[in-house]
């Protein structure tokens, strides 16, 4: 679920003091049905589910590292490549969303002597309807 509490620190977290991120009367002023999750909030979504046995029955959790974790296992370097959004509608505080990720590609770079592995990832984040509310695009390198 989107708490509030969450939306708030986020929002002071990445110095962003406007109202409508704290203020169910601002958010409601603006036209939202519920307090709106900061543009970039979803790159902590990702963490939702991390651990497997806080998931519902048949849920695997986070599974991009499943990915990484043989690339770690020789060391190393992760680093984050880029963040994308494309909100369908908004993210709003008190939401129950479902987040269905696939790993979009992956492929190995060779540079100056250096290994650089690119792992692209997609999760769509969907309500209580299964309708689409925000998809995020993550690429992680992996550099050794």
């Amino acid at each position: 679920m989107v708490e509030r509490s969450a939306l708030a620190f986020f929002a002071s977290a990445v110095l962003d003091d406007d109202p409508v991120y704290t203020s169910a009367d601002e958010a409601s002023a603006r036209g939202f049905e519920a307090i709106p999750a900061p543009p970039t909030f979803p790159f902590v979504m990702q963490n939702w589910g991390a651990f497997a046995e806080l998931q519902a029955e048949g849920g695997q959790g986070a599974g991009l590292g499943m990915v990484l974790g043989p690339l770690m296992a020789n060391g190393g370097l992760i680093l984050h490549g880029e963040q994308a959004f494309v909100y369908h509608q908004p993210v709003l505080a008190g939401q129950t969303l479902t987040g269905v990720g696939v790993i979009k590609d992956a492929y190995v770079k060779e540079s100056k002597g250096t290994t650089m592995t690119f792992v692209v990832a997609e999760t769509t984040w969907s309500d209580a309807s299964g309708a689409p509310v925000v998809t995020t695009t993550f690429n992680i390198i992996h550099r050794k």
